[in-house]
């Protein structure tokens, strides 16, 4: 294989019009990961847990969408924005059990809390009135050790 440095930038209106920039209707999800730092322990469990403790937690979100006339679902900045004020604003860096509702502070739980506020915050925004979802979210304790919730489950228990 050859490397070669392009001659030409593509320039629009020249090269590129602006109608061939919307290659598609079809559904696409973007993905954007994201972590933040928490403590929580755990009520009626045996075991290391139940001692107060901290984690990294990262967060994996998959939203998706329509492109729009220039090819774009989601804007990554905008589920960096809406994560960071959402979320982040008020786990990071926070004792989990006192910021969150009663309930154990299990990455089950917390997972289903978050795509509450996430799911909230789309349909404020107007994303979902675009039909924009969330599709799923990973939420991991540890590196190896992670919640999953999906969209159809959500929707199954409503």
């Amino acid at each position: 294989m050859e490397f070669q440095i392009p001659k030409k930038v593509e320039t629009l209106g020249e090269d590129i019009q602006r109608s061939e920039l919307k290659y598609h209707s079809k559904r696409v999800g973007i993905t954007k990961e994201f972590t933040f730092d928490a403590a929580h322990h755990l009520h009626c469990y045996d075991g290391k847990c139940k001692n107060l403790h901290g984690h990294t937690y990262k967060l994996v979100i998959t939203v998706s969408g329509y492109v729009n006339d220039v090819g774009i679902s989601v804007d990554f900045g905008d589920i960096k924005r809406i994560y960071n004020e959402t979320i982040k604003a008020k786990l990071d860096h926070r004792y989990l059990n006192e910021v969150l509702p009663n309930m154990n502070t299990t990455a089950e739980n917390m997972i289903v809390w978050i795509w509450e506020q996430l799911d909230a915050r789309l349909h404020e925004e107007g994303l979902k009135q675009r039909g924009h979802r969330l599709e799923e979210l990973v939420l991991y304790e540890t590196p190896t050790s992670s919640a999953v919730l999906k969209r159809e489950w959500m929707e199954d228990d409503e």
